[in-house]
């Protein structure tokens, strides 16, 4: 069968599906949206649907073309393109030595080893691990123990880091979607921002001394506001689910108009 009679049927009317093998349906039977929720084939065999259809549309395309491809005219790496890199790279190098030069950092006063400083912390990046390690209020005291603790509220700190470095690092294996998207997955997007929301408030606990806040309702909402704030983003995103999907079938089944 040649080409042309490829592209047409009996009728002599155009296809769009590339020959009719059943993997696309043409345009009059394109399924509504509705029809394709009901659907249980997934957005895994809708988006090899969109390729399959993008790829055959593209080669009729081409061989319809009298478009001849020729060699890409560009510049060449030396000179034009090294010497234009060399003389960005010499502005910013220089710019930072002239910064330095002219407003050097302070440096404070050298470390006395005969006094301790009235506030400890760690470098700002460690605040979430440092608020951690204050965590005393939450170590249970057991009635079994004659209401001693179980450990002491320095190793629950710490226990309290492994469990939170373990769940972070867990997350990846939990999650094993294709999305890219918060909206496609709108569970873990709200997981992750309870975390990271987390990770300020618990930050805030690390240097309560300095938040102009009361400590123990500091302490309660380094709980309540991580729960808030995914409940509100799987809300958003919940609603949102239903339109985007709608748009990206849309675009799926609408890349070009039959000819």
């Amino acid at each position: 069968m040649s080409d042309e009679q490829a592209k047409t049927d009996g009728s002599g009317d155009a296809q769009t599906d590339g020959g009719g093998t059943g993997i696309v349906p043409p345009d009059d039977e394109t399924p509504t949206w509705r029809e394709r929720k009901e659907r249980t084939q997934g957005l895994s065999r809708l988006t090899y649907e969109y390729f399959e259809r993008a790829r055959r549309e593209d080669q009729d395309l081409r061989q319809e073309s009298s478009y001849v491809e020729r060699d890409v005219l560009a510049f060449p790496v030396w000179p034009h393109e090294m010497i234009r890199n060399l003389s960005l790279t010499s502005f910013f190098v220089g710019m930072i030595i002239f910064l330095a030069a002219t407003l050097p950092p302070h440096l404070g006063a050298p470390a006395d080893p005969s006094s301790t400083p009235a506030v400890i912390l760690p470098d700002w990046y460690l605040y979430w691990s440092f608020g951690l390690l204050k965590l005393g209020p939450l170590n249970p005291e057991l009635a079994i123990l004659g209401g001693e603790k179980l450990m002491s509220d320095r190793a629950y700190g710490v226990v309290a880091n492994i469990v939170v470095v373990g769940f972070i690092a867990i997350v990846p294996f939990l999650n094993k979607g294709s999305a890219r998207r918060p909206v496609e997955q709108p569970f873990w997007a709200a997981v992750g921002m309870a975390g990271f929301i987390f990770a300020w408030t618990i930050s805030l606990v690390s240097i309560k001394n300095l938040v102009p806040i009361n400590a123990h309702l500091l302490f309660d909402l380094a709980f309540l506001l991580p729960v808030v704030g995914a409940t509100i983003t799987y809300a958003v995103l919940r609603s949102m689910r239903e339109g985007y999907m709608f748009d990206l079938n849309r675009r799926y089944y609408r890349l070009r108009p039959p000819k």
